[in-house]
């Protein structure tokens, strides 16, 4: 027997983290060497654990699955990424693939689809849901762009997106600063270029902006409203 593949699985969700994790390590083929509950602890998990694939939420907190992508593919170029999303959009697909991710699979996946799913991209074959049109996939292939529809969004800088995903989950300042490692100055600052740039003035109207954007699915904490002292 060949040695084993690799395993990150980064879930925020313990559930389907571990139900993951328990399926993959019944498997001869596959070992589980970590697991993370949001972008960032995935990004930290690949930089020590050099696995083979990673399976990658799109919705997580602090971090989001596209934005970890990117830094993932940047500091382990070689390691696979299987996006697991509920998100079946071609906005949203062409945005994983030109990312970086090489698959991209819905949640609602049969067990067998996901095996099928993994063991296509480790063998370096993109990989996308058959309950999507096999269209978008090879429109991207050929070159395809992403619909540019909202230059508002296009204006966001990585951090300001960043940033906004924290408020869209009901962060304060002081908690965004601390994850990121920034002052609160430097957060109120760019929260004030995002509400700027998207002519959005309350906390709500931001979190119902992230939610549309598929940043996060629903606020995390009790959020929006009960900060709206920092607007």
């Amino acid at each position: 027997m060949g040695d084993k593949h690799r395993v990150v699985i980064a879930e925020d969700q313990r559930i389907l983290r571990d139900g993951l994790s328990s399926m993959l390590s019944g498997k001869e083929n596959f070992e589980v060497v970590g697991t993370a509950e949001d972008g960032i602890e995935a990004i930290r998990a690949v930089r020590e654990l050099k696995p083979d694939i990673v399976l990658l939420d799109h919705s997580m907190p602090r971090m989001d699955g596209i934005s970890a992508i990117r830094e993932i593919k940047r500091t382990s170029p070689n390691t696979k990424i299987l996006l697991l999303t509920i998100h079946d959009s071609e906005e949203h697909i062409l945005h994983a693939f030109q990312s970086g991710a090489d698959g991209y699979c819905l949640k609602e996946a049969a067990y067998r689809e996901l095996l099928i799913a993994i063991q296509s991209v480790l063998s370096g074959k993109p990989y996308i849901s058959p309950g999507i049109s096999d269209k978008v996939l090879v429109g991207y292939l050929k070159g395809a762009e992403i619909p540019s529809s909202d230059p508002q969004w296009e204006s966001l800088t990585s951090r300001e997106k960043e940033i906004l995903k924290l408020v869209g989950e009901g962060y304060k300042n002081t908690d965004i600063a601390d994850y990121l490692c920034i002052s609160v100055k430097t957060v109120e600052k760019h929260r004030a270029n995002i509400m700027g740039k998207l002519d959005l003035h309350t906390a709500s109207a931001l979190t119902a902006y992230a939610v549309k954007k598929g940043l996060v699915t629903k606020p995390l904490r009790s959020s929006a409203a009960e900060y709206e002292e920092y607007d």
